[in-house]
């Protein structure tokens, strides 16, 4: 990998001379170069050159391609884009997050240990809670710390897999954002280490933590479709519902009026559910207002010489 890398900056200087003098070079190769001359340690040299060539396309294949050096770096990739906006020609800004990709990628490891170093305070403060709550002795306060800290370290290696990876869009981030639950599996885990009214206490409260983010979120997404079309008291019942199952908390234990039934098990089925209660001109409605929204956004966008995602969706969150 060394040779490799001491070898590449060389080849645009070795390029641009071997072009520079080519008449030169076809007519000499036509000739026999007399032994000790500047010609045969041209020769000779040439003949090194291509050997060397042909071991780092081989080292080159040999690296993951996750690891290989980009041919551009992150300053030329992003003056390219600035080049682009200049020359009025459409940049977005998944664009701009791939162009940087190989920076976020080289400093991914820095950032893994922020957000973890970051949710050690909110750690240490849920634990504490959760001791006094259900009577947790020093080792079972421990466990749970430890417990808190991995899912923090899973959880920072699956958003950096997720920022690094080709193809990820501005739009995957901020889904991902959004759904992210940091105390997603806790249950299992406390139920093994609990007992008795302690165990008993933690399933309720549980419960009804879950049930208040469910019914918040339905809520909050009920009241921004009634803002767009209008919901009838039927509508807001069944809309309702939709939204409740939807929520990545959302269990059929939990009693809340109006959500019985299973989890649906993606947004695209939340999505088609939610529209198919809707009538014709609402529908109508909603279609306007969602292209209204994108084109206020991609107006917002081409202000600064950006154009919007081809598949963004300005109503994504219903």
């Amino acid at each position: 990998m060394q040779i490799f890398q001491s070898l590449r900056p060389m080849i645009p200087l070795v390029v641009g001379l071997a072009l520079g003098g080519t008449g030169v070079t076809l007519f000499r190769d036509s000739m026999p170069a007399a032994a000790g001359s500047p010609e045969e340690r041209a020769q000779k040299l040439e003949h090194d050159l291509k050997r060397a060539n042909l071991r780092i396309a081989a080292l080159e294949e040999s690296v993951p391609e996750s690891r290989r050096r980009p041919t551009q770096t992150v300053t030329d990739r992003l003056r390219d884009l600035g080049q682009n906006i200049r020359d009025g020609r459409p940049v977005s800004p998944d664009d701009i997050f791939r162009a940087s990709q190989p920076l976020l990628r080289d400093l991914a490891p820095l950032f893994d240990r922020m957000r973890v170093r970051e949710g050690q305070r909110t750690i240490d403060s849920r634990v504490g809670e959760m001791a006094r709550k259900y009577n947790l002795n020093a080792s079972q306060q421990e466990s749970l710390k430890q417990w808190f800290r991995q899912k923090a370290e899973d959880d920072a290696k699956a958003w950096t897999a997720l920022v690094t990876q080709e193809g990820t869009r501005i739009e995957d981030l901020m889904r991902a954002s959004r759904d992210a639950r940091p105390d997603e599996g806790l249950d299992r885990f406390m139920e093994n280490m609990l007992s008795g009214q302690d165990l008993a206490k933690f399933k309720t409260e549980r419960i009804n933590e879950k049930a208040q983010r469910v019914q918040q979120l339905a809520d909050m997404k009920v009241e921004r479709l009634n803002n767009i079309v209008s919901l009838d008291a039927e509508q807001t019942d069944k809309v309702f519902g939709i939204m409740a199952r939807s929520s990545k908390d959302y269990d059929p234990a939990l009693r809340i009026e109006g959500a019985d039934g299973q989890a649906l098990s993606s947004a695209g089925d939340s999505r088609e559910a939610m529209l198919s209660v809707l009538r014709p001109d609402q529908r109508a409605a909603y279609d306007a207002e969602q292209k209204r929204r994108r084109d206020e956004a991609s107006k917002d966008l081409e202000a600064i010489g950006l154009k919007l995602p081809a598949e963004w969706d300005p109503l994504d969150d219903f």
